[in-house]
């Protein structure tokens, strides 16, 4: 030890026996974790493949096209998802149309416009609860709100009030990743924005979100496909469980009653027939593809928009 108080602390010679970093353990520990997340993996895929499997061999034999094209009814071969179907894809199209203008404005105003305050630090805490509220609570508030306040303009339990719940479900996630995909894009474009003389706008709409939209639409896709096998919050509202019918295409349908897939699927599975348990595993064969289908989306997208990325 050196006599100056000023000197720098001596360190221990890595080969002197103060300096003992026992790697070898360390190493042992990183290869049991190793083999821990193998055997979560495996089991995990394991038991998917399982399910899958029994879905599919209870159902596929009951996929044709009557089944698709057909009304619920109360005799298990006759009765098909038409509605139900039809009914998804319309919660779908109102689900997308309110919460994506909404949800990606939100996360530019916030990540871009807002100033680092005391009042949008409570708003982004907000939001990040939000994001882990049980989707039963939407659906009570989409009753009282929606279903009941606004029923001069929503109908009731209606589409339009499905979508609006469902909206809200999915806002702050869509706001999450817009936020996100802002913040992955360096800073030095935004930089070299400003410094050509481009206002804060321009910068954003010209230059940000181009390098932003591939992870805000996967984002959003996957926020949808979360939405659209909800079955809480549709229940809550008073979404029906029988529907023989078609809601129009029209502003008029907005307001009419509706089914989805995963209440029929509920319906189906809740009654005592084995008939109609063979129709739930085809409907959840058909929501499967359909959610299959939106990831595929999602990825065709962002692959996409990556090309003509900087």
């Amino acid at each position: 030890m050196s006599s100056n108080p000023y000197s720098a602390p001596q360190l221990p010679d890595a080969h002197s026996s103060d300096f003992q970093p026992a790697l070898n353990k360390r190493y042992k520990l990183d290869r049991f974790f190793e083999f821990l997340t193998w055997i979560a993996t495996f089991v995990g895929l394991l038991v998917l493949m399982m399910l899958l499997y029994d879905v599919i061999s209870d159902g596929a034999s009951r996929l044709s096209w009557q089944f698709i094209s057909s009304f619920p009814s109360r005799r298990p071969a006759a009765a098909g998802l038409l509605s139900a179907l039809v009914g998804s894809i319309w919660l779908l199209c109102v689900t997308a149309i309110l919460s994506f203008p909404i949800g990606v404005g939100a996360g530019i105003f916030l990540e871009e416009f807002a100033p680092d305050n005391f009042f949008t630090q409570i708003i982004e805490i907000n939001i990040g609860n939000l994001a882990a509220v049980p989707s039963i609570i939407y659906g009570l508030l989409g009753l009282q709100v929606f279903s009941r306040i606004m029923r001069p303009i929503t109908g009731g339990p209606s589409v339009l009030t499905g979508g609006m719940t469902l909206a809200l479900l999915i806002l702050p996630i869509i706001i999450v990743a817009t936020r996100e995909s802002l913040r992955a894009v360096p800073n030095s474009l935004r930089q070299g924005g400003f410094a050509v003389g481009a206002t804060r706008w321009q910068v954003i709409r010209n230059l940000i979100l181009p390098q932003a939209i591939p992870g805000i639409l996967t984002g959003t896709i996957l926020a949808l496909s979360r939405a659209v096998g909800e079955t809480a919050p549709l229940i809550t509202i008073g979404a029906l469980t029988f529907i023989a019918f078609l809601p129009p295409l029209s502003l008029e349908g907005l307001q009419t009653d509706f089914t989805a897939l995963p209440i029929q699927i509920y319906n189906w599975v809740s009654r005592p027939q084995p008939e109609f348990h063979t129709n739930a595993a085809a409907g959840i064969i058909v929501l499967m593809v359909v959610l299959l289908t939106m990831n595929t989306t999602a990825v065709l997208l962002r692959n996409k928009f990556q090309k003509g990325r900087i």
